[in-house]
């Protein structure tokens, strides 16, 4: 089974630079030439889907002949209300799954702050003003994941806009989703093979107890704490925060191939090299060269070919 899959094309007109139909046409015209079943994002896909400027970029994405599939990020509701966020995404829910060809895509929405006890889905940008609540998995999620992938008869890809790995800034409770899919594989091997975020905009491979936990770059850019004056005035003009990013060249993302055979399950990630604009390292910004995680901030998706035996 091979499908396509990008994460954090941020298409928010006049402010960040990258999310553009040329982007986007580029993605989609790889999907084609692989010919894989389907493509999906990993989030952050458009800042306002409701947007009249927007509704073109959506529109081509949910038409394209290809079937197309959305994962919710954080900022995917910043300018439109999450019901119709979901209507213009033809998404049944935040969270929901399908079979294709022997796999089970299990999409994950952790976008929820706790406050008061109260788990509040991020809706126009009211996640701004929470930080350290942000990023949870209500309880009732947690137990339609564990039920999903004990249903399922396929070995499970679990897709989220936020990482389930990360010990720095990944999800609040993500132990407890690690802690779902461990008992699952345990129970029977292969239950989950792959977990996917985005959010980060870095490239990042772990596995951990036997499934690979695949943090995918932006399509974009490479979001950065500190401003810079790099970038020409005429950029600077066009796009207000364009400052605050490293902008990648090409639409960087990645082609995935599945295989299970002979009780073993391999996972083959066809990723692309691009350059940031001008060339520019996130150093000469003032910016660390490392996250807090210890991860470069590189205008890349590697490729591996990753081989899980029982």
């Amino acid at each position: 089974m091979k499908f396509s899959i990008f994460s954090d094309l941020h298409c928010c007109p006049g402010v960040f630079m990258g999310g553009d139909k040329d982007r986007l046409d580029a993605i989609l015209r790889r999907a084609e030439e692989e010919n894989v079943q389907f493509i999906i994002h990993a989030g952050d896909f458009c800042h306002a889907p409701g947007r009249e400027d927007a509704a073109p970029y959506v529109k081509k994405y949910n038409e394209f002949h290809i079937p197309t599939y959305h994962c919710l990020g954080n900022h995917d509701t910043d300018g439109t209300p999450y019901e119709e966020t979901l209507k213009l995404y033809n998404m049944p829910d935040g969270h929901y799954f399908f079979d294709a060809d022997g796999f089970r895509m299990i999409i994950c929405n952790p976008n929820f702050y706790l406050l008061d006890g109260e788990y509040v889905h991020y809706d126009l940008g009211n996640y701004y003003k929470h930080g350290p609540l942000r990023d949870h998995m209500p309880p009732e999620q947690l137990q339609w994941l564990r039920e999903t992938i004990e249903s399922s008869p396929h070995p499970c890809v679990i897709i989220s806009h936020e990482s389930f790995e990360r010990g720095n800034g990944g999800v609040k409770n993500m132990d407890e989703v690690q802690r779902i899919i461990n008992e699952a594989n345990r129970r029977k091997p292969h239950s989950v093979i792959l977990c996917i975020n985005g959010h980060h905009h870095c490239d990042h491979i772990r596995i951990l107890d036997n499934v690979v936990y695949f943090e995918l770059n932006a399509a974009s850019y490479h979001y950065l704490i500190k401003e810079h004056t790099l970038y020409p005035e005429s950029l600077v003009a066009e796009y207000r925060r364009i400052n605050h990013t490293l902008v990648y060249e090409d639409p960087i993302h990645a082609v995935i191939t599945l295989e299970e055979k002979g009780g073993a399950v391999s996972i083959a990630i066809d990723g692309m090299e691009s350059r940031t604009l001008f060339g520019i390292p996130k150093e000469m910004t003032g910016n660390d060269r490392y996250d807090s995680c210890g991860r470069e901030a590189q205008a890349r998706v590697q490729s591996a070919k990753i081989v899980l035996a029982d």
